[in-house]
């Protein structure tokens, strides 16, 4: 199986497009919808990759060599700001008029510059007592998908492709799109009220963080009868890590650097639906 040059992007055009086939000596691009792809005699460095990237306005990835897009049956992505478009933990803070110092804590932690657990507990605090209704404003008011996410859930759904969508967010918000887009399975941090609708704090064992994540992974692995190199697995922070490590392909989706440096490829400029062109998929 050879590897793949894949180009992807509203500014690609046929000059830029040209421009890399000469650069890398390349036979013809092979278009399929707003995707172009190229075979490449042998893989791309890193480095190469990433001098490109920045000589161009649309994504590039390479694929892995051993990947094949057919044998993939499950997406895992994480939620904020990656599948949505906001972090809801700062979103529920701006209630409590508290949302820069929340914001700075969840910034911190995508970052990888503390453990997702000692962060999600921090911003916990700073939130107890805040009414329950705070959620549903959240959902109703502030929620929103990321550009494309539809058209991939579409097309993953043509290709008989499960969807799991897990977060370091909370259940609210994972269940309700879960309804929402028909996804198959779902995993989040639970939140404790009081009698009065007053938050308390977590009420889960165990905090979804990165080591959850990629557990998660496994499990659904093993539910699906599937192994993990047929798992794309997606995000954006730095507690995606480790559950990206396990797939056969892992997307950085507009992601921390530190993200963007370890995954397989990355989307800066397409939306969700670029995931996709990296399946070969219309």
């Amino acid at each position: 199986m050879s590897t793949q040059l894949i180009l992807q992007g509203a500014n690609l055009d046929y000059s830029a497009l040209e421009q890399i086939r000469q650069h890398l000596q390349l036979d013809q691009a092979i278009a399929n919808s707003n995707t172009h792809r190229f075979s490449l005699p042998a893989p791309l460095s890193p480095d190469a990759i990433h001098t490109l990237r920045q000589q161009f306005e649309f994504d590039i990835n390479q694929l892995p060599a051993d990947f094949d897009p057919k044998e993939i049956r499950l997406l895992l992505t994480d939620m904020d700001s990656t599948l949505i478009s906001i972090e809801c933990i700062d979103e529920i803070a701006d209630f409590l008029a508290i949302k820069p110092q929340v914001a700075e804590i969840t910034e911190s932690a995508m970052r990888g510059e503390i453990d997702f657990e000692t962060s999600l507990n921090r911003r916990i605090a700073l939130l107890k007592g805040l009414d329950a209704g705070a959620l549903q404003h959240v959902y109703d008011e502030r929620l929103q998908l990321n550009p494309g996410a539809e058209i991939l859930l579409n097309g993953l759904n043509n290709c008989a492709i499960k969807t799991a969508l897990v977060s370091g967010g909370f259940t609210f918000f994972t269940d309700r799109l879960k309804r929402r887009l028909n996804l198959d399975f779902t995993l989040a941090n639970e939140l404790a009220f009081d009698t009065n609708g007053k938050l308390l704090g977590l009420d889960n064992k165990v905090i979804v963080g990165a080591q959850r994540k990629a557990d998660y992974l496994k499990e659904l692995c093993t539910e699906l009868n599937i192994q993990p190199h047929q798992v794309i697995a997606m995000g954006d922070g730095a507690n995606d890590l480790l559950m990206m490590e396990q797939a056969g392909l892992s997307v950085a989706y507009h992601a921390k650097p530190a993200v963007q440096q370890q995954a397989m490829t990355a989307l800066n400029y397409c939306g969700l639906d670029g995931v996709l062109g990296l399946l070969g998929v219309d």
